[in-house]
């Protein structure tokens, strides 16, 4: 329960990453079950097609969402190059996707061949991956038209997600509200609506998390009146946030406390510093409590067999 403040804090490191990339609520996966991965290469390639996103201006998704940047990869040929040390040289061809998981659906396609060589088939295969392009015409073009599809669905589906949200918030729902909000991209013609409900749904999140921890510290503080109790109380007054609806209670609630143990209590209400941008930071905080419940929902079973059936 003692998250809030910490969002915010990550809210405010996290606002510049997202001032230097685009968002769009995508996410790299490498199948486990591709026989050509060796050996540690999956988190090599995922690695990789992260770099992929962030190098064509793009911060993604840390956990598995609905769309997602995938790849598989196809052996061409392979020679053996006498030493000593004899290596193994190996042409394969890479085939990316960018895909909608829920629908099976392929947004966006393109391959190219890559030249690996190594003592040994893994690090033959680990140095093909190295040499993988990140940021060429082809590669630009694929991750444009990926792009353009997500945003296109986020059009088409952004009031009914919106209305969701609301509905959840109406049953205090509101972290899964926020999750759903938080995932309609700045380029979406819904972006300004999901922005303003994830604000109100913020400030009702808040609002109850004050509720929960005010009614916690004055059980606390009536329970023992000394600074025992006062150490209580504030473990729980320590998570009000200054816009919280119930803060000027909090103060109340604080002072009385403070006018009872006097200097043994060394506590303070939490404010703001004078020149933060609250908007913004309430924005990104807001982001972040969807975010924190997206990365703990159970991952959908994810496939990509349905791309071998195609290629």
């Amino acid at each position: 329960m003692k998250r809030i403040y910490s969002i915010l804090l990550a809210a405010l490191m996290s606002a510049t990453i997202f001032a230097q990339t685009e968002y769009l609520p995508i996410s790299v996966y490498a199948a486990d079950n591709q026989e050509s991965f060796p050996q540690g290469a999956k988190a090599m390639i995922e690695n990789k097609l992260t770099q992929l996103l962030t190098r064509n201006g793009i911060a993604g998704l840390d956990y598995m969402g609905q769309f997602v940047l995938t790849i598989t990869t196809t052996p061409l040929d392979k020679d053996v190059i006498p030493g000593p040390p004899a290596k193994i040289a190996e042409k394969m061809e890479m085939n990316l996707y960018i895909v909608d998981t829920y629908a099976k659906t392929i947004f966006s396609a393109t391959s190219f061949s890559v030249r690996g060589l190594g003592e040994t088939e893994n690090k033959c295969y680990l140095n093909a991956i190295s040499h993988m392009p990140l940021q060429n015409p082809q590669v630009t073009k694929f991750i444009d038209e990926g792009k353009q599809k997500i945003i296109d669905y986020y059009d088409h589906e952004g009031e009914a997600m919106l209305k969701k949200a609301n509905y959840l918030a109406k049953k205090k729902e509101y972290e899964e509200a926020l999750w759903i909000v938080s995932l309609i991209p700045q380029q979406s013609k819904h972006y300004d609506a999901a922005l303003q409900a994830g604000l109100d749904i913020y400030q009702q999140y808040i609002n109850n998390e004050c509720n929960i921890y005010l009614a916690a510290a004055r059980q606390a503080w009536a329970a023992e009146q000394n600074s025992k109790g006062a150490a209580a109380a504030g473990e729980y007054l320590a998570n009000i946030l200054p816009d919280a609806g119930c803060y000027d209670e909090a103060m109340e609630l604080y002072n009385e406390i403070k006018g009872k143990v006097l200097d043994d209590w060394k506590f303070e209400m939490k404010k703001y510093q004078d020149g933060v941008d609250l908007e913004k930071m309430r924005i990104d905080a807001s982001r972040q409590v969807g975010v924190a419940y997206g990365t703990h929902q159970p991952a959908q079973t994810t496939s990509i067999e349905f791309l071998r059936s195609i290629m």
